[in-house]
């Protein structure tokens, strides 16, 4: 039997050892990380301009056309000259006409690593026919499709060349830019469900990463006229109307309250629609809804009067600063 002295001493020993291996155990400190403030960087909106007449001297982007093919092989080439990847989505699309679309989905990435994400995106095809109930004439034949394609385009092919020259790599934020193709060769009777917006409905079934999700969307459509009118639309603001309202907000706060109003206008089917019911991803949709109109878009749409004449370099250089103020303030967790 062990005197109670000797026990003593041992159980000290045991209870010194225990403590020195718990010292040993203890994680080392390490200071927190301070989030950096990111500065908004200028969105010039001179080179927006230059893409939406670059698009449109290519003629109608009309899937299985010689402008088409010509068209996203300079898209592709520009994003990357900015240091993007890029993947090219192709996919055959079945119009509602029957047509087989031969179609690509551009998909741009910045800091493809990142866990967090913003994604932003447009159509890049243009209307096959002029049939809009305004239209006077050539109904049958491809539109330019100044605004109504090619202006949302311009815009996020800038902003990729002014995140590029502005990293935010330290803020483990990734930014995507989708140009979806096949969204306007749709049936205008509404007779054919889901006609419209096909390369949206196939990204979002097939995404470009297994598993991929981002933070927010925002949709571009429609953005480069003189005066646009953004309203809230109601698809929006179901799916993701926090962001909507948030993103309003800070328009209203940069002084374009002319431009994104109050006001929540119907729904609409566009690409958002499908990242947000299939992809599952919150996405906006900024586009031009003018007061009083027949069609309920701008006297142009789907006519031959969709040129660049009627293209305002303020309008681009507008949106491409709120997008822009958007990724730098979420960057910076302020948004």
């Amino acid at each position: 039997m062990k005197s109670l002295q000797s026990i003593a001493v041992v159980f000290c020993l045991v209870l010194f050892v225990q403590s020195c291996s718990k010292e040993e155990e203890q994680p080392a400190v390490t200071e927190p990380q301070v989030q950096k403030n990111y500065s908004v960087p200028v969105f010039p909106g001179k080179k927006s301009m230059e893409y939406v007449v670059k698009q449109v001297e290519f003629g109608p982007r009309v899937p299985n056309s010689e402008a088409h093919k010509n068209c996203a092989d300079w898209m592709v080439e520009t994003f990357e000259a900015a240091g993007w990847d890029v993947i090219e989505q192709e996919f055959t699309a079945t119009a509602y006409t029957g047509d087989e679309l031969e179609s690509n989905n551009i998909i741009a990435q910045y800091n493809p690593k990142a866990k967090r994400r913003l994604l932003f995106a447009a159509h890049w095809d243009t209307r096959p026919f002029a049939d809009s109930p305004l239209s006077t004439k050539d109904k049958d034949q491809p539109i330019d499709g100044a605004d109504d394609g090619a202006s949302g385009v311009a815009v996020l092919m800038e902003l990729a060349e002014v995140i590029a020259q502005n990293p935010i790599e330290s803020a483990d934020l990734g930014v995507d830019i989708i140009l979806f193709d096949s969204e306007d060769y749709g049936d205008a009777s509404g007779k054919s469900k889901d006609s419209y917006c096909l390369g949206s409905q196939y990204w979002s079934k097939n995404k470009h990463v297994a598993g991929y999700n981002a933070d927010f969307g925002i949709l571009l459509d429609m953005v480069g006229s003189e005066a646009p009118r953004f309203t809230k639309e109601e698809g929006s603001m179901y799916f993701a109307g926090n962001i909507m309202n948030r993103v309003w907000q800070l328009a209203q706060d940069m002084g374009m309250g002319d431009k994104f109003v109050n006001e929540t206008s119907t729904m609409i089917i566009d690409d958002h629609y499908y990242v947000n019911t299939i992809a599952k991803i919150p996405m906006i949709d900024i586009i031009n809804r003018p007061a009083d109109t027949e069609t309920g878009f701008g006297q142009y749409w789907h006519t031959h009067d969709d040129t660049v004449d009627i293209i305002s370099e303020k309008s681009l250089k507008d949106v491409g600063q709120l997008l822009s103020a958007v990724i730098y303030r979420h960057a910076s967790r302020k948004l």
